[in-house]
């Protein structure tokens, strides 16, 4: 009987059990969507964020929005990273079908290539992510917006915003630890 033997991928110079903490390495906050917010605190503690349009062209395959994501993921990973923790909004009900299907297809993405990479990764519900950032576990996209701005930042749109306030959720909390 053969055996087979599957290659042994190394990804850091370092070994996962290295790892001690979640601020060995950048911490990514995510608002999953057609277009994605995301927020990044690298070791030195600043902050930077922004949003990458997944969006499909005509001549696009239905998966290729997936392919552009996990080579944005793999690219931010090598530009800021290693990327040691993910936090992303856990969104239980969607409005549309399309969204949903945007939203899961993401989330398997992304927990694959976390699983594949030793990277922690954590849903944040979204009520909690508001109650943090406005004190209202039902507040708008607009009070999420202000209040973000409030804490010195300056989002592009809501995808952003709700991304710097899992972000500073994540920081504040340990990522739900204190």
């Amino acid at each position: 009987m053969d055996v087979l033997t599957l290659p042994v991928l190394a990804r850091r110079a370092t070994p996962p059990a290295s790892r001690q903490t979640i601020t060995t390495g950048a911490m990514l906050a995510l608002d999953l969507g057609t277009c994605t917010g995301w927020a990044l605190q690298a070791g030195d503690e600043f902050i930077t964020s922004g949003t990458v349009s997944l969006k499909h062209t005509r001549f696009d395959g239905g998966g290729m929005r997936f392919l552009r994501f996990r080579r944005w993921l793999e690219q931010l990973d090598l530009d800021a990273g290693p990327i040691a923790a993910i936090h992303f909004e856990e969104v239980r009900r969607h409005v549309g079908t399309d969204a949903a299907h945007v939203y899961g297809g993401l989330l398997a993405v992304l927990s694959a290539w976390c699983e594949e990479h030793l990277v922690a990764y954590q849903g944040v519900p979204v009520g909690t992510i508001k109650q943090f950032i406005t004190g209202k576990g039902n507040a708008d996209k607009a009070a999420v917006i202000a209040a973000v701005q409030a804490k010195g930042f300056a989002p592009a749109d809501d995808n952003e915003a709700d991304a710097i306030a899992i972000l500073l959720w994540a920081v504040e909390t340990r990522g739900g630890v204190r």
